[in-house]
């Protein structure tokens, strides 16, 4: 079975479309054809919504269903004429925290997104650019700064799991790829050994490695099923003997391990409001 699904908002539709996915997620039976509409912030924005929504319904016979973060009322009442099972993720919580708080909401477009100067956006930004700078054993020099600093072989997940730690926490993370040279003796890097309390690993199946790196090097000996077994077995035994902890990034999304690692080592996220 296949279903159209629709994440609507009026700022960019991240919250929308994390929050509809984690929701469709639940129904594994059932295909969904997945259509974002970002800064839906207008009368006229929605009305051009609504007739898509209305053209999907005619032409599959079936409703969509649409996840909306919209707070405008007038916006909100074309989505609601819309033929479609309207899923408003906002109704839900602004309402009895209404009633709790005993203040309206203000119903403004775009709010969780407005504050571009605030410290906590520039605390992303900083972070983000840490993570850039630091990348693959780049700049050593500057691990003092980090709050963690993630090793591992190449190509196991460490450059995108500090970019996303950095924009969704606001953590500053750096990563250090090891190599072979890096595994003889069995010892962290010189380079390292100051941080060590920073250290966290990442492994992943050989067979996931070696399926990764083909698509970047294929028929290499850098993507050889027996060089991948070699290398994780290597630096699992690395990661044992100086008792660095570390997770396997095998089935895991760069959401799950980021939010691992930070129950983890108990980092505390930078980015609260």
């Amino acid at each position: 079975m296949k279903r159209t699904a629709f994440f609507i908002s009026d700022g960019t539709g991240i919250t929308a479309e994390t929050l509809g996915n984690s929701l469709l997620a639940q129904f594994e039976a059932i295909e969904f054809e997945r259509i974002i509409l970002p800064y839906v912030d207008s009368v006229a924005k929605a009305e051009k919504a609504a007739a898509r929504i209305n053209q999907t319904a005619a032409a599959s016979g079936i409703r969509p269903i649409v996840v909306d973060t919209i707070v405008d009322k007038n916006i909100r009442k074309i989505l609601d004429a819309a033929d479609c099972l309207n899923i408003d993720i906002f109704a839900a919580f602004l309402a009895p925290l209404e009633a709790e708080l005993k203040v309206e909401s203000s119903y403004s477009v775009g709010k969780s997104h407005s504050a571009t100067t605030s410290p906590v956006y520039l605390a992303r930004i900083d972070a983000v650019n840490f993570a850039l700078d630091n990348d693959d054993g780049a700049r050593t020099r500057h691990y003092a700064e980090a709050d963690i600093i993630l090793i591992g072989v190449s190509r196991s997940g460490k450059t995108p799991t500090c970019l996303y730690m950095a924009m969704q926490f606001g953590i500053k993370a750096a990563n250090y790829p090891l190599t072979e040279e890096d595994m003889n003796d069995l010892k962290i890097p010189a380079s390292l050994e100051p941080f060590r309390h920073k250290l966290f690993g990442l492994t992943i199946e050989p067979e996931r490695l070696a399926a990764i790196r083909n698509e970047r090097r294929a028929n290499s000996r850098y993507a050889s099923l027996k060089q991948c077994y070699h290398e994780i077995d290597e630096v699992e035994m690395l990661y044992e003997r100086e008792q660095i902890p570390f997770i396997s990034t095998t089935d895991k999304s760069i959401e799950e391990i980021s939010t691992r690692i930070l129950a983890e080592t108990g980092l505390q996220r930078r980015l609260q409001s």
